[in-house]
């Protein structure tokens, strides 16, 4: 039985003991490479953390938010699943990956999602808000009304993904294309 931790507020520390954490902030927190196998975060928030290559396998991320943080390389499709929720605002995830995990109506706000692999995602009714998706794989991803109307540098294979009802802007729909071999001017 793990050890429960509730309500607590931890900054600038570099190692965590394998427990539950619920309602907890981390901040300014230096994660990177760490192992945090096993272990469950409820309800908690992450503020200018480096996480950059950490192990989350088997962990439970339940309503886990990510702010200014970085999460490079981060293999978030290791965790478990069951009710799997996170957001992010203005974190690098670049290198990451979040294969074949639902992400329905995740929310991207100004994050640098370079390389991430989506491969059989659930993204539907995401949200990309000013986000770069340079070289994100998507493929049988479902972004059913997802929300691309002001992220940047994506290519999205219409053929491969469904994005019946997606959203996207005139000026970034060569996105769409790209794979087509077609160029906008």
């Amino acid at each position: 039985m793990l050890k429960e931790i509730t309500a607590k507020e931890f900054t600038k520390i570099e190692s965590l003991e394998r427990a539950i954490y619920r309602e907890c902030s981390f901040i300014q927190c230096e994660f990177s490479g760490k192992v945090f196998s096993n272990f469950e975060f409820l309800d908690c928030e992450f503020i200018d953390c480096n996480l950059s290559n950490v192990e989350l396998a088997h962990t439970s991320l339940k309503t886990v938010s990510f702010s200014g943080s970085k999460l490079i390389g981060v293999q978030f499709h290791s965790v478990n699943p069951f009710l799997f929720k996170v957001k992010f605002n203005s974190c690098n995830l670049n290198l990451s990956s979040f294969y074949a995990l639902n992400l329905n109506k995740t929310k991207f706000r100004e994050c640098d999602i370079q390389e991430v692999d989506f491969t059989e995602t659930i993204l539907t009714e995401s949200l990309f808000e000013s986000c770069n998706l340079s070289n994100a794989i998507f493929d049988r991803t479902n972004l059913s009304k997802a929300d691309f109307r002001t992220a940047d540098d994506f290519n999205i294979d219409p053929t491969r993904n469904n994005i019946k009802k997606a959203r996207f802007t005139r000026e970034n729909i060569s996105g769409l294309v790209s794979s087509f071999g077609i160029v906008i001017s």
